[in-house]
Parts: C-alpha cells; sequence; structure tokens
C-alpha cells in the first residue's frame, strides 16, 4: 500500500507558519501542508512532492536518509510519519 499522506509534531508556530507563510502555503490546497492543531501538521503525498522542491537553505526543506523522512524548520528536523 502506497502511503498517502505523513505527520508530524512540529510545534504550533511551526505548524502555522508551514501551512500559511512557507513557499509552498500559496500553491493550491492539495500541495500545502496542513495545520491540525495542536502543534501537529499533515502532508498529503502532492503536498510532500512541493516541499521536496524546496532548498536545503529554505524552511520547509525535506530528508529522506537513514534518519528517516523529516522537514527542517531553521536548524532543527522534525520526524514525519506515515499517516495511513
Amino acid at each position: 500500500m502506497t502511503t498517502r499522506s505523513w505527520m508530524g509534531d512540529v510545534g504550533a508556530e511551526n505548524a502555522r507558519w508551514l501551512a500559511t507563510e512557507c513557499r509552498t502555503a500559496r500553491l493550491a490546497r492539495e500541495y500545502r501542508p496542513r495545520d491540525l492543531g495542536d502543534g501537529r501538521i499533515e502532508i498529503s503525498r502532492r503536498a510532500l512532492g512541493a516541499l521536496r522542491e524546496l532548498g536545503e537553505e529554505e524552511d520547509g526543506y525535506i530528508t529522506d536518509d537513514g534518519e528517516g523522512l523529516r522537514i527542517w524548520l531553521g536548524d532543527e528536523a522534525f520526524d514525519l510519519e506515515p499517516a495511513d
């Protein structure tokens, strides 16, 4: 089964910023991270693809390596886990 979305706890301020201010927040709804409240975000497969287009120097940058799938905000990385 293919993962359709990922979730992570990034803190309330970061979740709000990702959903409303990140460069991908200006795209169509299906390409934006979604603020779930309580500091949690949901990232759809399409939103993940859009975030992967960000450069390493941009907040919201995604890495997928031996540490797992993570989203970076400043110098801090937050783990993303499959939601389904």
